[in-house]
């Protein structure tokens, strides 16, 4: 399946590479595994309801400090190709020169820079989201959600979390205008992440 692999569990919500108090056990490198995991989105569509969407190939790293999360650090790439609102005109429309023109930029990169933890098990991680060329900062609220070792000895660890972004920021600014006013498509876009990470052996 090489790098990339399409998910086969979803969940709403998102990823990150810091961790819990008493934790440092944890501390190490981890692979997101994109079978149990998901990279999803909202969009605002015709002033009155939201259009759902994913992206279903992607690999990621992090790198997780228990004991000191600000030294923690994640590094996501996703195929842009790869999304998926469920309806195939969509989505082609969606790859095209008017959004993400997925032949000529054919990857999203999200790089952190920060991570603090702000909470018992709350984080908020910064990073530069690189979107056609075009980078900028964005903030993620997450949260820690669990540690276990799989029924294959694999030790895992969970995190969620979203952040709103303004996708007109990276150049993604088509839109119409609706005959009862304002516009088919909203600017504030909610990324949601919910991200199973297994540790490096």
């Amino acid at each position: 399946m090489g790098i990339f692999s399409r998910k086969n569990d979803t969940t709403v919500a998102v990823a990150t590479p810091v961790a819990g108090p008493g934790l440092g056990h944890l501390t190490g490198g981890y692979t997101i595994d994109t079978t149990h995991s998901q990279i999803g989105f909202a969009v605002r569509h015709a002033m009155v309801t939201n259009v759902r969407g994913e992206f279903t190939e992607y690999e990621g790293k992090l790198h997780l400090d228990g004991d000191q999360p600000a030294n923690s650090s994640a590094d996501l790439v996703i195929k842009v190709a790869s999304i998926d609102t469920n309806q195939a005109q969509r989505d082609e429309h969606l790859r095209t020169g008017d959004f993400f023109a997925a032949d000529t930029y054919p990857e999203i990169r999200f790089r952190s820079t920060s991570a603090e933890r702000v909470g018992d098990e709350s984080y908020r991680l910064t990073g530069d989201l690189t979107i056609k060329d075009t980078t900028r900062q964005v903030v993620l609220d997450l949260d820690f959600t669990g540690h276990a070792t799989d029924v294959y000895g694999a030790e895992r660890v969970g995190f969620e979390g979203s952040a709103t972004v303004d996708r007109t920021a990276w150049g993604l600014t088509y839109n119409a205008a609706l005959e009862t006013g304002g516009v088919l498509i909203g600017e504030k876009v909610k990324l949601s992440f919910d991200i199973s990470a297994v540790k490096a052996a």
